[in-house]
C-alpha cells in the first residue's frame, strides 16, 4: 500500500520543521499553483502561519517569508470568542 502526501502537507510539514518559505519557493518547490491561497487554507484550519518580512543583506531588497509560529493569547481568544458567538 503506497500513501500519497498532499502538497499542503508537504509545506505543513516544511514549516513545523523549522524552514521558512517565500512564495516562489512553495510554488517552485511543492508544485503550488497559489501559495497564497494554499496558505489561506491553512490558517482556515488552524495552523497559526505568518509572514514576515525580511531585508536582504545581499541587495537591501525586501522580500516575504511565511513561517509556523505560536498564536498569541489574543487571537485564541478573539477565536474563542467567534465560535461561541456562532459566527
Amino acid at each position: 500500500m503506497t500513501t500519497t502526501t498532499t502538497k499542503a502537507a508537504k509545506v505543513v510539514a516544511a514549516l513545523e520543521n523549522g524552514t521558512e518559505l517565500t512564495a516562489k519557493q512553495i510554488e517552485a518547490r511543492y508544485n503550488v499553483k497559489n501559495a497564497r491561497a494554499l496558505i489561506s487554507s491553512l490558517r482556515m484550519q488552524g495552523y497559526p502561519v505568518y509572514l514576515n518580512k525580511r531585508v536582504s543583506t545581499f541587495d537591501g531588497q525586501t522580500y516575504s517569508k511565511y513561517r509556523l509560529g505560536t498564536a498569541s493569547r489574543s487571537v485564541v481568544a478573539a477565536g474563542n470568542r467567534a465560535i461561541a458567538a456562532g459566527i
